[in-house]
């Protein structure tokens, strides 16, 4: 069985304050873009995991593919199974590439071995594996709140929309990114600004990381205002970073730049 788990943009991102357990609430559009990975089960002797692709860190017990296999293994008997993951989206671009490879997983072992588990129950598996995994469980345009693990219906379509993704070979940790963060209530919540033409977002809905992120990385900076320059209706940073990406009306003609980077573009559905 092979899926091809996807990876997310955030449209806006307000950190509104630091919640007691040490993590922080937030305020962002999870909007999901076709920039993906491989991953197969296939039925085994033994529980086996591997990778291709770029590189992944860390043994693979701590993968969270392995993770999220496991801990409906805990619940459910589930034969051993081998997982094969083939990155191909950046880690460390605020893109949930992760993330999305271990909502895939329980996705996938749900449907395979028919656990008959309903989405509320897969986004309740996915919550403790990382804070963007219950997100790709519905895999659509969601307003997400507190640690971006709750979701709400929001009217944001950019069906049609073409856009470019722009990883300049730059990993931006979590624990760094939030390191500059002061967080603050918003004078209006994003998701009243989403609610205004596209056109208008340029100038009003923020990526609270790019204020720290973009004086200590000054290319994040000069790949957004590439973009701009280049005709998107608006641009910004994902997640906390570094992936920066832009929206157009129309597909743009790189012209050649950001050729020494790694370029991903498609259209928004």
């Amino acid at each position: 069985m092979v899926v091809f788990p996807t990876s997310k943009i955030n449209i806006g991102l307000q950190i509104t304050e630091k919640r007691p357990d040490g993590f922080h609430n937030l305020l962002s559009c999870f909007y999901p873009v076709g920039w993906g990975d491989v991953l197969e089960l296939i039925p085994a002797d033994t529980f086996a995991f591997s990778a291709s692709g770029i590189p992944i860190d860390g043994p693979p017990e701590k993968n969270l593919c392995v993770r999220a296999y496991n801990a409906l293994k805990a619940d459910f008997d589930l034969p051993p199974v081998h997982l094969h993951l083939h990155k191909l989206v950046p880690i460390g671009a605020g893109l949930g590439g992760g993330s999305a490879d271990a909502a895939f997983v329980l996705k996938m072992v749900n449907e395979r071995f028919g656990l008959g588990l309903s989405v509320s129950q897969l986004e309740a598996y996915a919550r403790p594996i990382g804070s963007d995994c219950a997100f790709f469980i519905q895999n659509r345009p969601l307003y997400c709140v507190e640690k971006g693990d709750v979701f709400q219906e929001i009217a944001v379509n950019l069906a049609g929309y073409h856009i470019v993704l722009i990883y300049p070979a730059l990993a931006i940790s979590t624990a760094e990114a939030y390191a500059g963060i002061q967080p603050e209530q918003p004078a209006v919540p994003l998701d009243q600004l989403l609610q205004q033409p596209v056109e208008t977002w340029r100038h009003t809905v923020v990526n609270d990381f790019e204020k720290s992120l973009f004086p200590r990385y000054p290319v994040l900076q000069e790949v957004k205002e590439t973009l701009y320059e280049l005709g998107a209706v608006y641009a910004s940073m994902s997640g906390s970073g570094s992936t920066i990406y832009g929206i157009f009306a129309q597909q743009p003609e790189l012209n050649g730049q950001f050729s020494h980077y790694t370029i991903w573009q498609g259209k928004l559905l």
